[in-house]
């Protein structure tokens, strides 16, 4: 490796280490290693920010096309956002209130289109299965269970009844039913951050340890 890139990372490994300290305990190191993550993180957000979405659909249509009736709502949008900023001057830090309940209404109503669209029809209609299962008993088993588990977690979040009798027996299958769907979530969260635990550990081995004996002219 050039010696740019065995500095980097070097960096790039002393921070990973300094992350991992906190299995110990709180530390100076970790809390460094912490605040520069999200100063680093912040940065790049706001440059982003500033290169993709302010500057293609603010700045250049503004210096282009200049203040005309075409331009009227990127103008309404650009005071909207710095009216944002006057939450820094107590004075006038109310007026802030009419930019953040418009910003909040406007991404909720997207949000609740695309949600719906995206996730509440099509996974309603996921559970309308064919309980024959095609004449395969498997499948229509998959199909019976899928319809018992979805008609009793609804019968759990029915709170108009009350849980009691055989309306309470079928909610609490539907609890077993959300219990497994929580803990095979959780699992898959666990394995996503363990497949994440092992790429550092990779990191360290091979490019950082691997990689400086290299440059030092141990090994191939």
């Amino acid at each position: 490796m050039a010696g740019y890139e065995v500095f980097g990372t070097w960096v790039a490994a002393l921070l990973t280490l300094c992350l991992m300290s906190f299995l110990y305990k709180d530390n100076p190191f970790f809390r460094f290693a912490e605040a520069l993550f999200a100063g680093v993180s912040l940065g790049y957000y706001i440059g982003i920010t500033l290169d993709q979405t302010l500057r293609p659909n603010l700045f250049i249509p503004l210096a282009e096309q200049g203040v005309t009736g075409d331009t009227a709502h990127l103008r309404f949008a650009g005071l909207v956002g710095l009216n944002l900023y006057t939450r820094y001057i107590p004075k006038i830090a109310w007026f802030a209130r009419s930019s953040l309940a418009l910003y909040v209404g406007y991404y909720v109503g997207i949000n609740m289109v695309q949600k719906l669209q995206g996730e509440v029809l099509p996974q309603a209609a996921a559970t309308m299965v064919d309980l024959s299962g095609d004449g395969n008993v498997m499948s229509a088993f998959n199909s019976f269970v899928m319809l018992v588990g979805v008609i009793t977690v609804l019968m759990y979040f029915f709170f108009s009844v009350e849980h009691k009798g055989g309306f309470g027996k079928a909610s609490r299958i539907g609890i077993w039913f959300l219990m497994l769907g929580f803990g095979a979530a959780f699992g898959y969260t666990v394995m996503g951050r363990v497949s994440l635990l092992i790429g550092r550990f990779n990191f360290i081995v091979i490019q950082w340890i691997g990689g400086t004996l290299q440059s030092l002219g141990f090994g191939g």
